[in-house]
């Protein structure tokens, strides 16, 4: 295997320009969730330009593609996330995340048959906010798959980055118009409703675990001062250290809206825009490979930590089948995810960096994965972990 991970660096190598222009592309045209239409199309084109098979759509999302090679038995998903934040753009790095992923579909293509390896780079859309991954999961897009991996920017290295479970919550109250200085006492007051909700979950954090994390934004609060507001709405995450627990905090964060609706005599419509983000159920065998290739690159962990615990739907793919998820430094401090001083951290020579060395470490984990007896045997298996 020692060849066939060398043939995989020189590939990433060779490509470094071309992984590097796209990952730049990427950031300077940010597109948010099911709206990544340059993103996508430009990920398939170096894909198919590099001898992978592209099928653009798969499962019926626009946005979504799979870049196929190789045909041996083991079959390893490197997914690729492209889609932005709103005002803050590629505030969580994902231009890094999905040139890392298509260099490595890149260098495994060169080695997949050698190697005893088939490779798919999955596009998922809109992991920001919108379950790409959880609509590709049930449409079938990782039917067949062993095992899936990425890699995240971040400030830090580390092997198995903290991923809680997320709620997304969408709340909406209606109450009465009224001139609010001649005829307050005829209006509802749906923004009051919003105000009780939000000082209800504020004492609610007493009660809440350590890991347990709720917040949000107002998304509209009224229409003028002088107009009992009748319509607001919020958007809200409720999130816990899994499935099991998010549950018990979502009932306890419904009740405070339902309190802001029975103080006010306002309505309320709560709902969900997808299912839940699960927690992350990382291969610890999967990982520590991955550690050990992203070292022999050069790169420093910090260990395992909850340092930076965030949500995303690849950990509802984690469920599913065997993967890992670390994250990459880029050298950002003290910007850290999330931050506009973040977003241009991710085009700059450390993030370049870690396009090559992600992808690098990606394929040489999967090289390893194939080479590994007992391992492999457990991947082919299917989804039982040790």
């Amino acid at each position: 295997m020692a060849d066939a991970k060398e043939v995989a660096r020189e590939r990433v190598t060779q490509a470094r320009d071309e992984l590097v222009a796209l990952s730049h592309r990427i950031h300077a045209n940010p597109e948010l969730g099911f709206e990544e239409e340059q993103a996508c199309a430009w990920l398939s084109e170096l894909l198919e330009g590099a001898g992978l098979q592209v099928e653009r759509g798969v499962g019926d999302l626009p946005t979504a593609f799979a870049a196929r090679a190789g045909s041996g038995p083991l079959h390893m998903v490197v997914c690729a996330e492209y889609d932005a934040l709103p005002a803050v753009g590629h505030a969580c790095g994902h231009n890094v995340i999905a040139a890392m992923a298509a260099g490595a579909g890149m260098a495994l293509a060169r080695v997949a048959d050698d190697a005893g390896l088939r490779v798919t780079v999955l596009g998922t859309p809109a992991e920001e906010g919108g379950g790409g991954k959880i609509l590709l999961l049930k449409r079938g897009a990782f039917d067949g798959a062993h095992a899936a991996m990425m890699v995240h920017p971040s400030p830090y290295e580390q092997p198995e980055m903290p991923i809680i479970a997320v709620n997304h919550l969408k709340v909406a109250y209606t109450g009465k118009e009224a001139h609010a200085s001649a005829y307050p006492f005829l209006g509802v007051n749906a923004a009051d409703a919003l105000v009780v909700a939000q000082t209800a979950i504020g004492l609610l954090r007493q009660h809440l675990r350590p890991s347990d994390r709720v917040h949000g934004i107002v998304t509209k609060g009224g229409d003028a001062a002088n107009i009992i507001p009748a319509h607001t709405t919020a958007d809200w995450m409720v999130r816990a250290a899994d499935l099991e627990q998010l549950e018990e905090v979502r009932a306890k964060v419904a009740r405070c809206f339902e309190a802001g609706a029975l103080a006010t005599g306002a309505t309320l419509e709560l709902s969900e825009d997808h299912d839940p983000y699960s927690e992350m159920r990382h291969d610890h065998e999967l990982s520590a490979l991955y550690q050990r290739n992203a070292e022999a690159l050069g790169r420093t962990f910090i260990g395992r930590s909850d340092r930076g615990a965030g949500s995303t739907d690849m950990g509802n793919v984690s469920l599913a089948l065997p993967s890992i998820h670390p994250t990459i430094g880029i050298d950002s401090l003290p910007a850290v995810n999330h931050q506009p001083e973040f977003t241009a951290s991710c085009a700059t020579p450390a993030a370049d960096q870690a396009v090559v060395d992600g992808a690098v470490a990606m394929a040489w984990t999967a090289i390893d994965a194939a080479a590994d007896q007992a391992l492999r045997e457990r991947l082919l298996a299917g989804p039982a972990r040790p």
